[in-house]
Parts: C-alpha cells; sequence; structure tokens
C-alpha cells in the first residue's frame, strides 16, 4: 500500500495491546503544503495504513523539512531531526481512536542541525544522534543527560546502531570508516578493520541473544558484501555477498532472524540470518529511486520503506509467520527430546518446591541438558558462519 507525498522519513510506533502505527515525515511542496508529521493506523490483515492521518503535526517555517525520525521502544515518544530546526521530542498519548501528539524542545539537540542518523538504545535508555556535520552526541534517556558530545566523530555520518545489551554504539563514516563506542561512558573503543579499498557503509547488531556479532555492508569498488563482526574481539570473521548492488540503508528484525536492505533504485531483499541466505526480494519497490528509510514491523512479518518519489510503502513479506528454527540440526533434535521430556515430567520451577527426590533431580538434569543445548546452538552457529564464509 502506498502513501503519496513527498515523505521524507518514516517510522513504526509499537502501542499497546498489539497495535502498531506509522509515522511519516512529509516536506514542504509549497507555501499552501506545509512540512508535517502525520501518525495513521495499520491494519496487519490487510496490510494497509490509514487513508488519512489519526494526527498531524505542523512544522513551523523556521523549523524546516523533517529529515529522520527514531522512535523509543516503548512507543511513548520519539524525536525527529529537521533541516534547520534542530530536534524535537514528540510525546505520543491515547489509544488508537484518539492518539494526541505534545512536542518539547531536546535543550542538547536545539542547534544541532540536521541529523543524518538517530537511534534508542533496545532498552530505551540511551540515545545517539549523528550529525551530517560529523557531530555525536550520545544522551542518557530520559533525563538528556549527556554522555558524549564529541564535534569530530566522523567526517559525516552514515550510520549506526545499538548493541542488543546497550553497551556499545556502531557508526559509520562517509569516508568509508566505521567505530565502536562505548555508551556508558562514551569511550570510542576501536575501528572496524577493513582494506584501504573497501568502504563500510551501514551496520546492525544481531538481535537474537545468541548471536553477538555485527553485521555490515562493505563495498570495494562495484562489488558489496555483508561481514560479519565478533563483537567480543571486534575482529572480522568471514564476509558473504548477497547483494549485486549499493544498499541504501538496512534494518533488522526485533527478533534478530531476518536483515533487511534497500537499495538505491528501489529495491529491498531480505537474509535469513540463520542461513545468510537470501529469503525475500522485492524489485523495483521504489521504482529507479533510492529507498531512503527502511523498518521492520515490531510484530509482524512487515517492512517500511520511503522515498521521496514514490512515498511510503508496507510490504508483506514471504517469510515464516513466527520462525523458531536453531542454526544446527542436532541442537534441533535435543530440543524435540527435551520436549518430550518436559511434557511427560511437569516438574518446572514453579513447582519444584512439590516434588519428590527423583522428580527434581528429573529437573535438575533437565536445566543441565538445557544449557547444553544452548552451548551446542551457539558452537552450530559459529561453525555455520565460519564455514559459510
Amino acid at each position: 500500500m502506498e502513501a503519496g507525498g513527498i515523505v521524507s522519513c518514516g517510522s513504526w510506533i509499537k502501542r499497546p495491546e498489539k497495535v502498531n502505527m506509522v509515522v511519516l515525515g512529509k516536506s514542504r511542496r509549497a507555501l499552501s503544503s506545509p512540512a508535517v508529521l502525520e501518525i495513521f493506523s495499520f491494519d496487519p490483515n490487510t496490510t494497509t495504513f490509514s487513508t488519512s492521518p489519526l494526527v498531524t503535526y505542523v512544522f513551523e517555517e523556521s523549523d524546516g523539512d523533517p529529515v529522520t525520525i527514531a522512535v523509543n521502544p516503548s512507543g511513548d515518544d520519539f524525536v525527529c531531526s529537521t533541516t534547520s530546526g534542530g530536534c524535537k521530542l514528540f510525546e505520543v498519548y491515547g489509544r488508537e481512536e484518539n492518539v494526541k501528539l505534545l512536542a518539547k524542545k531536546i535543550a542538547p539537540l536545539l542547534d544541532a542541525g540536521p541529523q543524518k542518523c538517530l537511534a534508542f538504545s533496545v532498552d530505551g535508555s540511551r540515545f545517539a544522534a549523528g550529525g551530517m556535520d560529523g557531530h555525536l552526541r550520545i544522551l542518557h534517556w530520559p533525563s538528556l543527560r549527556i554522555i558524549l558530545d564529541e564535534p569530530n566523530a566522523h567526517k559525516s555520518f552514515g550510520d549506526m546502531d545499538f548493541s542488543l545489551d546497550s553497551e556499545y554504539l556502531a557508526s559509520t563514516s562517509t569516508d568509508g570508516s566505521a567505530k565502536i563506542w562505548k555508551t556508558e561512558d562514551g569511550v570510542p573503543l576501536t575501528f572496524l578493520s577493513r582494506n584501504s579499498d573497501e568502504n563500510i557503509e551501514l551496520c546492525r547488531f544481531s538481535k537474537d541473544g545468541t548471536k553477538p556479532f555485527l553485521f555490515c555492508t562493505v563495498k570495494k569498488g562495484a562489488k558489496v558484501v555483508i561481514a560479519v563482526y565478533d563483537i567480543s574481539t571486534w575482529n572480522k570473521i568471514g564476509h558473504k555477498r548477497l547483494l549485486r548492488k549499493p544498499a541504501s540503508t538496512m534494518s533488522i528484525s526485533l527478533d534478530g532472524k531476518y536483515l533487511a536492505m534497500g537499495s538505491k533504485d528501489g529495491d529491498i531483499t531480505v537474509v535469513d540470518l540463520k542461513k545468510m541466505e537470501i529469503c525475500h526480494v522485492s524489485k523495483r519497490l521504489h521504482l529507479g529511486t533510492c529507498i531512503q528509510s527502511l523498518e521492520f514491523c515490531p510484530s509482524e512479518r512487515v517492512v517500511l520503506t520511503t522515498s521521496k518519489e514514490w512515498g511510503a510503502v508496507v510490504t508483506k513479506l514471504n517469510v515464516p509467520a513466527d520462525w523458531k528454527g536453531l542454526s544446527c540440526s542436532c541442537a534441533s533434535l535435543s530440543l524435540s527430546l527435551l520436549s518430550h521430556t518436559h511434557t511427560k515430567h511437569t516438574c518446572l520451577s514453579l513447582k519444584v518446591p512439590h516434588c519428590s527426590v527423583s522428580e527434581t533431580f528429573l529437573f535438575f538434569l533437565c536445566r543441565v541438558a538445557d544449557l547444553l543445548v544452548a552451548s551446542w546452538t551457539i558452537f552450530g552457529i559459529s561453525y555455520c558462519i565460519l564455514h559459510i564464509f
């Protein structure tokens, strides 16, 4: 489904009771059409959002146009960067049928200028803004306490992402370099390794809780690969060529199972991270136009993409709705056996005090087996990646 207009940015808003909404930033077209933020309802059954916005916020002329949006994982607020008005905070109130927006100023970002990248940490406790001027700011949220204010972080920002535990921030520069920052104190930790003829462009941390990796798109001439870095050492452990064209934006699903990339000529490609294989392609989704933003829906196998030419598009992916596979068959078999054991013996954690000695011992063995399966799973993932690459 498409929504016309000069859409400059967009994102999902996760609300209570599994409700998802879409927020779009639209640039001004003429004096009679000012820059606005609009929030739409989303229907997962039809994979469409409403034709009319639930609420609209009109920017002042001095604010300029919206550039990029980052939504707090709580869904209670979001930040929007503008071309000339710094960043604004918008608090979201009410239910879907009566949603309201309250705009507020963010003191540390009032005169920040246009930001290329905005990001909240997974737990919502930190917020980062990477400027087109290369200035990096990391704030504690919601206190707005400044953790880092670094004017010379990069030449100009390309991309950024927080790790699952919110401990690290990865950022890329238009000069092809990439840095890792500790978010607790803002200390620059390291540069990611690359060859002199390689440019690291986009970055996303794994989000499934088992694979401690950082995925980056790396461009070398006309060739683009996905490189994988081990975040315990920050060493590159392999790469694979899955794209035949440069990517303009990247997103990872909240459960960490899929990685999506938008191209500079309007295609999207989705990768199954278990297999490191392409599982979905939508060609000419934004025909001949660079995809500016791409984001997975918080609870559906749907992505939101935006471009200035074609507006906003929501696309249902041809992937399983609920994906529970593991990365090696032996782990899957072990889990099946454990599932049978747990079904037969319901001596789970809440019932242990009332179990017999033999049942308690069986419960202990099951817990040990769970740990062994988890270890085998991590080993299997690492083994698969090393052999794929």
